[in-house]
């Protein structure tokens, strides 16, 4: 009863949804782009039943892309099928892995898009990155006998809070869920409390520390740091938000007196905001370069703007301490994980429930500094500049606490092919549906 009400609901606010879309269209044309696949209709695959991974946007493909390549590496024969709700990540699976995979956007949470998109694809198993969790979809595979897995699994605090306000819908759904391979025992017991069996939980640790840099990442630094000068000091804000980049730019031009060939690396979370981080900066009086115009900065180049995808870890290659962004405002932050396998000092603002673990550890290793404001901010930057050895001590460890948490990843690929591998039979007596 409770999720046909869901259901009733979700139908009624289509229109309002792609009114959204269509807005959001006016800065982002993708986003009014193959709506048909968002009630299901894709092409179908052929001979084959794939595994299905939903990596809900950007940042969950980031995380997923080590396992489906060493998926993709192990059984060949096997089809993956990734599907994304925005269009960075739809964009980000199409540039990374080509024709290797398929990939749509995900069926809104509707039964009849999901039936569609079941009958179309015929799906072995569905693994869901993070805690991207529809009931609606959940359910789809359950009456399908298909088995799903979350892996890389987070559950803050906040959003345990949220799905407690909607138990009557959250707990059923969490009992159709075949795994939850959690990022760290906290929240698994979040899980358990919800109403995920303690024997479906299993805790291995982030996905994301098994990151790696992208060959040509520090190739690409070196020539930045070139073009603007290789004594310059560089800060680069990553991941960026709405109402950050103002607090940025202030700090910019507080350090700038005191160090006037700073250079700052600019990288807006979202593709739409580029244009308008450049307007506002340029007006700021600063000289700006943007990557998508220029990749070669002049000499001269005060702020640099990331204006382009997929570039991100040789943008922090290339600089000498990283902000993470999301975190100066209340989004939750953005994952130090990059900056830091590239032997950065990491500074995060206060807003980090998305990553409350993953900035605790780092911290504790002194691998991290939090900053309560812009202006602790400005205060840790001078100092790392005026101290670069305290700065260089702070990136190495951060290397070494990459490395010493490792492991996530081969412990989530092999639940992965454990999930895919079950047989129908095997699975109704698992779980006794």
């Amino acid at each position: 009863m409770a999720r046909w009400l869901y259901s009733l609901l979700f139908y009624c606010l289509i229109p309002m949804i792609l009114l959204k879309l269509w807005l959001r269209g006016k800065q982002t044309p993708e986003y009014r782009c193959r709506w048909a696949e968002r009630f299901g209709f894709v092409r179908a695959v052929e001979n084959a039943r794939p595994i299905w991974v939903h990596a809900v946007s950007f940042g969950e493909t980031m995380a997923i892309i080590p396992l489906v390549e060493k998926l993709l590496e192990e059984h060949p024969e096997v089809p993956v099928f990734i599907t994304s709700m925005t269009p960075t990540g739809s964009a980000r699976v199409v540039s990374h892995f080509g024709d290797r995979v398929r990939h749509s956007y995900c069926p809104y949470d509707l039964p009849g898009a999901l039936a569609r998109f079941h009958k179309r694809t015929n799906p072995r198993s569905c693994v869901i990155v993070e805690t991207e969790l529809w009931p609606n979809l959940i359910h789809s595979c359950a009456q399908r006998n298909v088995p799903v897995l979350v892996t890389n699994a987070r559950l803050s605090a906040r959003s345990a809070a949220g799905y407690q306000r909607i138990k009557w819908l959250a707990e059923p759904m969490l009992r159709r869920i075949s795994g939850v391979a959690v990022q760290n025992a906290n929240d698994g017991e979040r899980f358990v409390e919800l109403g995920l069996a303690r024997e479906k939980l299993k805790v291995t640790g982030s996905i994301k520390f098994d990151v790696k840099a992208p060959q040509g990442a520090e190739s690409e630094a070196v020539k930045l740091r070139n073009a603007w000068g290789v004594e310059r000091p560089v800060i680069i804000a990553a991941s960026t938000h709405d109402n950050e980049e103002t607090q940025l730019l202030q700090v910019y031009r507080n350090l700038q007196s005191r160090y006037n060939d700073l250079v700052l690396i600019m990288v807006p979370r979202h593709p739409e905001r580029f244009a308008g981080i450049y307007d506002q900066s340029v007006k700021a009086g600063f000289r700006t370069c943007r990557r998508s115009l220029t990749p070669l900065p002049a000499a001269d180049c005060q702020i640099y703007l990331g204006d382009t995808m997929g570039e991100l870890m040789a943008l922090y290659s290339a600089a000498d301490i990283a902000f993470v962004g999301g975190s100066l405002v209340e989004r939750g932050g953005h994952n130090p994980l990059e900056p830091a396998v590239q032997g950065k000092p990491v500074l995060i603002g206060p807003y980090v429930h998305n990553f409350t673990q993953i900035v605790e550890t780092l911290e504790q290793e002194l691998a991290l500094q939090v900053v309560t404001d812009k202006q602790a901010l400005q205060q840790v930057v001078a100092e790392l500049i005026d101290h670069p050895e305290q700065a260089r001590a702070m990136g190495i460890r951060a290397r070494q606490c990459i490395e010493a948490n490792r492991g996530a990843l081969n412990q989530q690929l092999q639940l992965v092919k454990q999930m895919a591998a079950l047989s129908t039979a095997q699975y109704v007596e698992r779980t006794g549906r």
